[in-house]
């Protein structure tokens, strides 16, 4: 056992299920396709990092998908808002001996393995490590210890959690590492940005 533990979290990939934001725009057939090379390119990455690796899904574990039984454990995601899950994903990997847990989700384009390496080495030194999202959340969240008042009272998906988390930490005198700002992909402008590494190609349904 490694420990370090990388978690992944991912939604069922389902027609009309998934990146709702992005299907308002582009459709729901379109919005299927960009969210199943989102999750090809994690795959990719994920597999390089070095550490354990776990894929949580949100609604059923899948068996023979793309997320490989040699390199992923599977689990799946407990009930809840998205704080309540993560807390849950945080605990079970501290209660299982982990030293350093880091979780993703599956919606950066801009996102790579360097990427959760340095937020591996960033734990050496931090308490908590956080990748900004755009939007104000993060894609990126590790700790090198249990630290549930990261998860209590905020403001899910919205332009708050950010500064909210930061603010939990400083009054905790808890030490953190900022990443590099990046951006998930929620809206179709999202995939236009030159930092994205996929190249989609839309096609608005008729």
């Amino acid at each position: 056992m490694n420990d370090r533990q990388l978690l992944i979290f991912t939604k069922n990939p389902e027609l009309g299920k998934c990146k709702t934001r992005l299907a308002a725009t582009v459709g729901d057939e379109t919005a299927l396709n960009v969210y199943q090379q989102l999750l090809d390119h994690t795959v990719r990455f994920s597999k390089k990092v070095l550490a354990d690796k776990c894929v949580y899904y949100s609604n059923s574990i899948q068996n023979d998908d793309r997320w490989n039984e040699a390199y992923f454990d599977k689990k799946q995601q407990n009930k809840g808002n998205l704080g309540q899950k993560m807390v849950a994903a945080f605990k079970a990997s501290f209660n299982a001996g982990y030293q350093k847990v880091v979780i993703i989700g599956s919606d950066c384009a801009e996102i790579n393995e360097e990427d959760i390496h340095a937020a591996f080495i960033a734990l050496d030194t931090n308490d908590v490590v956080i990748g900004p999202a755009l939007d104000g959340g993060y894609y990126l969240l590790g700790m090198r210890k249990f630290i549930p008042a990261l998860f209590k009272d905020k403001s899910w998906s919205t332009p708050h959690l950010i500064n909210e988390t930061i603010a939990t930490l400083k009054d905790q005198s808890l030490s953190f590492s900022l990443l590099a700002q990046k951006s998930d992909i929620d809206y179709e402008n999202d995939l236009y940005r030159e930092e994205a590494l996929i190249d989609f190609e839309l096609k608005k349904e008729q």
